[in-house]
């Protein structure tokens, strides 16, 4: 006979059966048991964050001690997200329910009513790197790695984001950070390769109106026989970027094997970034500084070099426009900022051709997606009255980058670029490389438009680059494609009572009329001197 332990329970099948619950549990009450809620899509555009949004009751929020702005592990089967949490005392979401924004949506590929599991995240070690340059310290190549390793993962909020940019602008980024920057951000990003010795590209720095030469510059060097694969960016403080002026042309968001296939056709393109990982790192730092309005040099230098290796780049031309009102204003500045890139590139394995550029005053008519497109076609279709600064500059940088080709001798670029555009080849090969990016199209044309004319007789005497860019964003641009500012004067010219000066371009009667009041309260937007 076997003994039986005195403190034992009887054995299990003599325990009665439980009795079945009285009331059955909440889903609320099942939730709160398995920290798992019902999801819901909400519809709210966050970018590229991802926010859940928790009722303040929801059993899981108060069990898990998750606040208004706590990081959340979101899962979802085999998919899940961190996401930053929003807090709601209305009725958008009940206790019961976990709802996503758009991004945090996508990422999980989630179903309506489906489970998620919720739980405070793991620590994320990289943010220890974040408190060390906010303090002042440097990081190392491993650091930054884990840096933008962990960014691209989405393990960062936009408050750890917004600090990292604010810390490198503040602090500035030595020259070997910048380097292990680069670096980083092609490590953790696909990279295309064309097998040639000689893939060309050109950017431009920003910070002039208007002074969208890439589109014309692709199109001359491509016409000329070299291989230009141009992945751009869309506006970070300007009211348009050559992404955003292209897409009014053709569509811009193309997968690398549509790349592929248009830049081995035509041989180049011009494309949006974002659309491909090249650099994703890039554009969700790009995104943090539009919102804090910073560019600072490390981090353009890094976020420029590191697009174009990716891009499969071997020689880049870099344009620097220095001008009272431009981002670089001081010449010395400017010289350094080039330096740096030409070192940076050195150490990433890209010969860089760095120039520096007249910056005093803006490029063309049209400051705004449409508008400046419609100033490129006129330069590629040589219209008589197209902006003729616009097609100089064009020139001068096409031509340096032709020189990029051993076959080109030094100083010969600029009159093998005016045969190309004269000749028409030019506006050939942009309409081909649309057509391969998916059709030609018009750029749109804004519904509402006003005039702003001169008060009195004067020679103008300065346009401010910045302010008539603030004007042309406040009237929508480049969000509103066809929004921005058309302007009618230049530099030297006399004008007289009621002479048009600028038009501003809008798609809202809002916009509109935000625009054109913050344009009145600008006594130096277009400066008028009174004639001798």
């Amino acid at each position: 006979m076997t003994a039986l332990d005195p403190t034992a329970g009887p054995p299990a099948a003599a325990q009665p059966a439980a009795a079945p619950p009285a009331v059955a549990p909440s889903p609320a009450a099942q939730a709160a048991a398995g920290a798992a809620l019902r999801v819901r899509r909400l519809g709210i555009d966050t970018r590229q964050e991802a926010v859940v949004y928790l009722h303040r009751e929801c059993p899981v929020c108060r069990s898990e001690g998750f606040e208004a702005q706590s990081r959340v592990h979101v899962r979802l089967d085999g998919a899940s997200v961190t996401a930053t949490l929003n807090v709601v005392t209305g009725d958008l979401v009940a206790p019961g329910e976990a709802g996503l924004s758009e991004v945090a949506w996508r990422r999980l590929g989630a179903e309506e009513g489906a489970q998620v599991v919720l739980s405070h995240p793991p620590p994320v070690g990289s943010l220890a790197h974040l408190r060390k340059k906010m303090a002042g310290g440097r990081l190392g190549p491993r650091a930054m790695e884990q840096v933008i390793g962990d960014v691209v993962r989405g393990l960062w909020s936009d408050m750890h984001l917004s600090a990292f940019v604010a810390a490198c602008a503040g602090g500035g980024l030595d020259f070997d950070e910048v380097v292990s920057l680069s670096e980083a951000m092609v490590g953790v990003g696909e990279r295309l390769s064309w097998g040639r010795p000689l893939v060309v590209d050109k950017h431009c720095v920003g910070g002039l109106l208007g002074n969208r030469t890439t589109p014309i510059v692709v199109a001359v060097a491509a016409a000329h026989g070299l291989t230009i694969p141009k992945t751009s960016s869309r506006a970070i403080t300007s009211p348009a970027g050559t992404a955003d002026v292209m897409e009014t042309l053709a569509p811009v968001h193309l997968d690398l094997a549509r790349i592929r296939q248009v830049v081995e056709r035509e041989g180049g393109c011009v494309v949006w970034g974002g659309s491909v990982q090249l650099s994703p790192a890039d554009d969700v730092l790009i995104r943090i500084e539009r919102a804090l309005d910073v560019d600072a040099p490390g981090q353009l230098v890094a976020s420029v070099l590191s697009k174009k290796v990716a891009a499969g780049s071997t020689h880049v031309l870099i344009d620097i426009p220095q001008g009272p009102k431009a981002k670089v204003r001081d010449l010395e500045e400017a010289e350094r900022l080039g330096r740096l890139f030409q070192g940076v590139g050195r150490m990433v394995g890209v010969h860089v051709d760095a120039v520096v550029t007249d910056g005093s005053a803006p490029v063309g008519r049209g400051f705004g997606p449409a508008l400046e497109a419609r100033d490129v076609v006129a330069v590629l279709m040589n219209e008589p009255d197209a902006p003729q600064d616009l097609r100089d500059r064009s020139l001068f940088l096409a031509g340096r980058v032709l020189e990029l080709d051993p076959a080109v001798p030094r100083g010969e670029g600029l009159a093998r670029a005016r045969e190309l555009l004269r000749d028409g080849r030019a506006w050939r090969k942009l309409q081909a490389i649309c057509e391969a990016q998916g059709g030609l199209r018009a750029p749109p044309v804004a519904p509402l438009q006003h005039t702003v004319e001169a008060g009195h007789t004067g020679r103008v005497a300065e346009l401010d680059n910045r302010m008539l860019g603030r004007v042309a964003k406040l009237a929508g641009a480049p969000t509103s494609p066809s929004a921005g500012l058309e302007l009618h004067v230049r530099r030297g010219d006399v004008v007289g009572p009621g002479q048009p000066l600028f038009t501003v371009h809008a798609e809202s009667k809002g916009e509109l009329a935000y625009a054109l009041e913050f344009a009145a309260a600008q006594a130096d937007l277009v400066r008028l001197e009174e004639r001798a």
